[in-house]
């Protein structure tokens, strides 16, 4: 017997509320603390960042980083960027790469779109555009006013899932802890369409691990000390140091690339100009 339209919209509606129930006690299940029961293969660290009420208190124990930050150009005191250490393939690879811009009279030639943010680890190392780091219970969140990016660090104890469950992305799976007053983070997962240096390409065994302290000769000045491996791609660990001048006062800008992004990129990796 066919349905009226009221009897199939209610129908609907049950189900609806149904799916975001089950769906409401399952996510409520992942979020719980190690100390209750979880669903096989579901683990959760005791401090997790989705449970933050009652711990805003442990922020007052941080280092202050208010404000926003933008990059110290030619800063003297920190060590310039060595060569990019690398080997086989990947060094083939920039090659061919730098040959190309040249013959191109100094003009990449990208695979993406002209709009589509760098990732790690050159997110960290624009200038003009400044950062923004807020701390909550658990979790530290990079705002670049460049692109509008947002970066997550999880500070909850969680673990790196393993690299095989992991999908390749822009900013990867960052974790973090605190050694004293410097900020430690380890970062997998990162695509390996991205460029580290200028063209040099890395493998999906890329490892970022940085060491964020504000300088002991200026608290408004933030020191990053970046150091890169990876096995397949490079002959050496790559390490740049950078660092950023605090504006106190200042506030990110509402970045859209997207409406300026007329020029495609057709099949050839070539921009075509409209």
């Amino acid at each position: 017997m066919a349905l009226s339209f009221k009897a199939l919209a209610l129908l609907a509606g049950t189900a609806l509320f149904a799916g975001t129930v089950a769906g409401s006690v399952a996510h409520a299940q992942i979020g719980t603390p190690t100390s209750s029961p979880l669903p096989e293969g579901i683990t959760a660290p005791e401090n997790s960042a989705g449970f933050a009420k009652g711990r805003y208190h442990e922020l007052d124990q941080l280092p202050d980083w208010g404000g926003i930050w933008f990059l110290i150009r030619g800063d003297p005191s920190l060590a310039r960027a060595p060569t990019l250490p690398l080997k086989g393939e990947y060094l083939a690879q920039w090659e061919r790469w730098r040959q190309q811009v040249l013959d191109n009279d100094g003009v990449e030639l990208r695979s993406r779109s002209n709009c589509s943010p760098p990732g790690l680890p050159r997110i960290m190392q624009l200038a003009q555009y400044p950062y923004e780091f807020l701390f909550t219970p658990g979790r530290l969140t990079i705002n670049q006013e460049a692109w509008m990016q947002t970066r997550t660090i999880w500070m909850d104890g969680r673990t790196h899932p393993d690299l095989e469950e992991l999908t390749p992305s822009f900013h990867g799976h960052s974790i973090g802890h605190w050694e004293g007053e410097t900020l430690v983070v380890d970062t997998i997962g990162i695509s390996d369409q991205l460029e580290v240096g200028e063209g040099g390409k890395h493998s999906d065994q890329f490892r970022l691990v940085e060491r964020i302290f504000l300088s002991p000769d200026n608290a408004d000045v933030l020191v990053n000390e970046m150091t890169m491996t990876d096995p397949l791609a490079f002959s050496e660990p790559y390490v740049v140091t950078v660092s950023y001048r605090r504006d106190r006062h200042g506030a990110l800008i509402e970045f859209q690339c997207a409406e300026n992004d007329r020029n495609p990129v057709n099949e050839d990796g070539e921009t075509l100009y409209l």
